[in-house]
């Protein structure tokens, strides 16, 4: 039976269609790079009642403080000011901020300097990373040991609370190393005891209990807990770090696990890191507590005076919703504070009962003593005799200073750390040294590139000539995946990355050429040489590539910072090398051979 012929060295037009298509919209996203990135303000009301900042006003307030404005765009409902200068990026923000009032919200980013319509088709740069944009590194450990001893002591207090209740005075509790505790009572208390029991595993569910003998029972937690409350805090750590983070103003920063106790936090563009390392780090807490003639816990109150609180808080400051700073009828410093609505009622609940009495607010945050080790400090910064029934808005005073009240404001608002951090290692790069950074990069690509294309186009000809297109789309097309996918970010090593995709793409060139060089030798046409080059070389290159790309995700899937940068390069540089080696440069020899090659109308019979 006659077998069918098929043309080689030819593409259908739906295949010529999809390369162009691809090329198209990787080239549409990698051309926002070329006009690069501008310092940036975005300049929001706090509620929808403040009217939108003027931009004269803006302008004005900057300039006066020599400040260069390049221009002042208006979208959606906020102003974005564009800066001459990156370096004073963090100095416009601060003059704004003062200057503009509480009512607006002040927010540093970089904005695209590419052509309106480019933006409005929402393509935009590459983000870059620390080591090229400048800005501060923090690693940070929580401890979870610390916050788990607190825990303990809750339990330990709430128990002693519910022996109270139900008058057994002669029971002892006693805590063992492994952090159990062992609750011993008097004969006769049986009864009482099973209730307290029912009633403490209702309040901590994970506990589990041991009767050791008839007048003793050990406490502890299952022995999934641990591990799952770590889990936990680290969570709430990380959602609390990017609240905070928020809350500076800084859009753009990356907050991200690091290990099995570490955050890594990397804030770009920001040059002071004092108040960023203050916020960031602090672990103020507020609690609200009744005052006691007896039993309970001592503090000392900013008087200097040692007062007597309750050990369990009438609310916590987990029910804070917002804080705001501001100044009081006698013009000193307060938060105005709101709460949930569990919050709402449980402070509705204390005050209607309780008017005429005084409330204490107890200031709580960890710090390092002289040997290193995180200890809890806590003082009472206000006490106050309810007056009202109050409800889920009040304000609180007693702060030492006015920027105190407004960082605490500020740490209320995005939330208390559930486990106290240390900061473990700081890193803070220029902007200027950024620069140079890039600049060395592209240096190197250059370079890098240049070479290629000279060897290419002087050992393989004219097919050099097409390996060399076919290297340029590819850088092309690696750019625009960069831009196009969500979370990509190119770095120092990521630029490493990128030389190393432009040696991976010749690589994949080289070994077709050589394949159809082997194929010419055995004397094979042009055409035939073409077709069995490509063909025959194609699972060398797939099994090469496909190992390296098997790296790549094991790095980006352990590795941390420039090593998880230089990961998503090489991943996506493989990817485009292989597009480009493989179909843009087969579609242009294809289209070659076809336009100047007299061998170009050869077939060949082919099964079917």
């Amino acid at each position: 039976m006659k077998q069918p012929h098929k043309k080689i060295n030819h593409y259908s037009k739906w295949q010529y269609m999809v390369i162009i298509f691809i090329i198209a919209i990787l080239g549409l996203n990698a051309l926002p790079n070329w006009f690069g990135e501008k310092a940036a303000l975005h300049i929001q009301g706090t509620s929808t009642t403040v009217p939108m900042a003027d931009s004269a006003t803006i302008f004005n307030l900057l300039s006066g403080q020599g400040i260069k404005v390049e221009q002042i765009e208006q979208e959606n409902n906020q102003r974005i000011v564009l800066l001459h200068d990156k370096t004073q990026q963090q100095s416009a923000r601060n003059v704004l901020d003062t200057l503009l009032g509480e009512q607006y919200n002040v927010a540093m980013a970089m904005e695209s300097a590419s052509p309106n319509w480019l933006k409005k088709l929402g393509a935009k740069p590459v983000k870059l990373g620390l080591d090229l944009r400048g800005g501060v590194q923090f690693v940070m450990e929580v401890d979870s040991n610390a916050a788990l001893l607190e825990r303990d002591l809750k339990i330990k207090d709430d128990l002693s609370q519910l022996l109270r209740e139900f008058k057994i005075d002669d029971a002892r509790i006693g805590t063992l190393q492994n952090g159990s505790m062992v609750l011993r009572y008097p004969e006769g208390a049986e009864q009482q005891i099973t209730l307290i029991m029912q009633e403490l595993s209702r309040l901590y569910p994970e506990l589990s209990q041991l009767k050791n003998s008839n007048h003793e029972i050990t406490i502890r937690a299952n022995e999934q807990f641990a591990q799952t409350y770590h889990q936990e805090l680290m969570r709430q750590n990380i959602k609390t770090m990017r609240d905070r983070i928020e809350a500076l103003g800084i859009t753009e920063a990356v907050v991200q696990r690091q290990g099995n106790n570490f955050i890594r936090i990397e804030l770009p563009g920001v040059q002071d890191p004092s108040q960023a390392r203050r916020i960031i780090g602090a672990t103020a807490s507020l609690d609200f507590h009744q005052l006691q003639m007896h039993g309970g816990s001592l503090y000392k109150s900013n008087s200097g005076e040692m007062v007597r609180l309750s050990r369990t808080p009438v609310m916590s400051g987990t029910h804070i919703t917002d804080a705001r700073a501001q100044f009081g009828e006698m013009g000193l410093p307060e938060v105005f504070i709101t709460l949930d609505s569990a919050g709402g009622k449980l402070m509705s609940d204390f005050t209607q009962n309780n008017i005429g009495k005084p409330m204490a607010t107890l200031f709580s945050e960890y710090q390092q003593n002289e040997q290193g080790v995180l200890e809890k400090k806590s003082k009472v910064i206000n006490i106050a005799t309810i007056q009202a029934h109050l409800g889920s808005r009040f304000t609180i005073s007693g702060m030492d200073s006015v920027q105190a009240t407004q960082e605490l404001a500020m740490l209320l608002k995005a939330g208390s750390l559930t486990a106290p951090v240390t900061i473990v290692e700081e890193r803070t790069l220029g902007p200027s040294l950024g620069e140079q950074n890039i600049n060395n990069g592209m240096a190197a690509i250059i370079l890098s590139l240049a070479m290629m294309l000279v060897f290419m186009a002087l050992w393989y000809r004219k097919l050099g000539l097409i390996a060399n297109l076919a290297l340029l789309l590819n850088l092309v097309c690696l750019l625009g995946l960069l831009s196009l996918v969500p979370g990509a970010v190119l770095t120092l090593p990521g630029i490493a990355g990128l030389v190393l995709t432009i040696g991976m793409a010749v690589d994949t060139n080289v070994l077709i050429f050589e394949r159809i060089k082997e194929e010419l030798k055995r004397g094979k046409s042009t055409a035939l040489a073409i077709h069995y080059g490509y063909k025959n070389a194609l699972s060398t290159i797939m099994d090469a590539n496909i190992t390296t790309l098997i790296i790549a995700l094991i790095l980006f899937s352990v590795g941390y910072g420039p090593i998880k940068g230089f990961a998503i390069t090489l991943g996506f540089g493989i990817l485009s090398s292989m597009f480009t080696g493989i179909y843009i440069s087969r579609a242009l020899v294809n289209i070659f051979i076809h336009k100047f090659s007299k061998s170009a109308t050869l077939t060949k019979q082919v099964n079917a």
